[in-house]
C-alpha cells in the first residue's frame, strides 16, 4: 500500500516553494487499487507547517487513462477560476508546472499542490443550493468567455453514458416484457425517442470546460458567506446547458441534507439552485424550451431508484411490481415541468 512520509512530503513542498518544517501529515482520502501490477492509487493528503497559517492539500494520483498533461490541464483550469474570481484554493507551481512527477514507495505518481480550504460543506440546504447554481453559473460566463477548455470525459453528460440516468439500461428489460407491460413499455420509448429528438441540437452545440462535480465533499463555504470550489480531478468540456441541469440535479437528490427534509425538498432545492443560476446566467429561449425534454428523461431514468427497482420486480418475475415501476417511469418521462 502506497505511504508517504512527512520527510518527502515536506521535500515535495519544498519543490513547490514552499518552506517550513511539516509537522503534521493527515489522511484525507485513499483509493488503492487491489490486485494491481501497475501499482495504481489516488491519495489526498493534508500537510501542517509550524510555521505557516495554512495548510496544504497534496494529491498523489496514479491511474489509468489519467495523465500528467490531463491533471496540468484541470489545474490550469482551476487556475484561471480563481484568476477570475471564483473562490477556489491556490495552487501551487513548480518549476512553472502545477504537476511534478515523483518515484515514491514503488509508485510513479503525478503531484499536485494546494491550499486547504476551510470550512466544507457538509449539509446541502436551499441557501447552498441556490449559491451552488450561482458559482457555476460565474464559472460557465468565465469558461465560455475565454474558450476554456479541458479534453476529458466528464460524470454529466446527457447525451453521452453519464452517472445519472441510463436509458440504456432500462431498455435491456424490454424483451422480458408482454402484455400489458410490454405495451406501458413502448410508450416509454416512443416518449424517450420523442424527446431525443428535441434534444439533438445540443448534440452540436459548442462545449467548454467545466468543473464537472459540484457536491458537498467538494464546496466549502467562504469568509463571506458564498460558495467555494476544489477538487477539479473530473474536469472536462461539456455542453454548459447541459452541465447546468444535470449538476442541479446532482445536488438536488445526491447530496447530504439537513433531517427533516421532507417530502419535495429535492424539487425545493433544483429551483433554488436554477433560480441562483439564472441571477448569473439566463437560460436563453431555446434553452428554457428544452428544459421539460431534458428533464423528462433525467427524471424517468434515474438510476439510482428507477432502473435499479424494475430490475428487481423483472428478476423476481414480479408482473404486478414491473407494471408498478413502468408505470411510474411513464409517468416521469411525460411530466414536462417547465423552468
Amino acid at each position: 500500500m502506497f505511504s508517504i512520509s512527512e520527510k518527502t512530503v515536506q521535500n515535495i513542498l519544498s519543490d513547490f516553494g514552499i518552506g517550513g518544517d511539516v509537522v503534521r501529515v493527515a489522511e484525507l482520502q485513499r483509493y488503492d487499487y487491489e490486485n494491481d501490477s501497475a501499482n495504481h492509487v489516488r491519495l489526498i493528503v493534508k500537510a501542517e507547517l509550524a510555521d505557516a497559517a495554512n495548510a496544504f492539500v497534496l494529491r498523489f494520483v496514479s491511474e489509468d487513462g489519467v495523465t500528467r498533461s490531463l491533471i496540468e490541464d484541470q489545474c490550469r483550469f482551476a487556475d484561471t477560476m480563481r484568476q477570475n474570481g471564483v473562490a477556489t484554493p491556490k495552487r501551487y507551481r513548480a518549476g512553472g508546472s502545477f504537476t511534478e512527477q515523483y518515484a515514491a514507495d514503488g509508485y510513479d505518481v503525478t503531484v499536485t499542490v494546494e491550499d486547504f480550504a476551510e470550512n466544507e460543506i457538509k449539509l446541502v440546504d436551499e441557501d447552498i443550493a441556490e449559491k451552488t447554481g450561482r458559482l457555476l453559473a460565474g464559472m460557465h460566463n468565465i469558461s465560455e468567455a475565454l474558450d476554456l477548455h479541458v479534453k476529458n470525459r466528464v460524470l454529466f453528460d446527457p447525451l453521452d453514458k453519464n452517472d445519472l440516468f441510463d436509458a440504456a439500461e432500462f431498455m435491456r428489460y424490454g424483451a422480458s416484457l408482454d402484455g400489458g407491460e410490454k405495451a406501458i413499455y413502448d410508450k416509454i420509448v416512443s416518449m424517450y425517442e420523442y424527446h431525443m429528438r428535441i434534444l439533438s441540437p445540443l448534440r452540436t452545440r459548442h462545449r467548454y470546460a467545466v468543473q464537472g462535480d459540484l457536491s458537498d465533499c467538494n464546496m466549502y463555504t467562504t469568509a463571506d458567506g458564498s460558495v467555494g470550489v476544489f477538487d477539479y480531478n473530473n474536469c472536462g468540456d461539456n455542453e454548459l446547458f447541459c452541465d447546468a441541469i444535470m449538476e442541479g440535479v446532482f445536488v438536488s437528490r445526491l447530496m447530504d441534507y439537513p433531517e427533516g427534509a421532507g417530502v419535495g425538498f429535492d424539487e425545493r432545492l433544483l429551483s433554488s439552485f436554477l433560480r441562483g443560476y439564472r441571477t448569473a446566467r439566463d437560460f436563453t429561449d431555446e434553452e428554457r424550451a428544452l428544459y421539460p425534454h431534458l428533464y423528462a428523461v433525467i427524471n424517468a431514468f434515474w438510476w439510482p431508484d428507477n432502473v435499479d427497482a424494475l430490475a428487481e420486480a423483472v428478476k423476481n418475475g414480479d408482473r404486478s411490481g414491473t407494471r408498478e415501476e413502468l408505470e411510474r417511469v411513464l409517468a416521469r418521462i411525460s411530466d414536462m415541468q417547465t423552468v
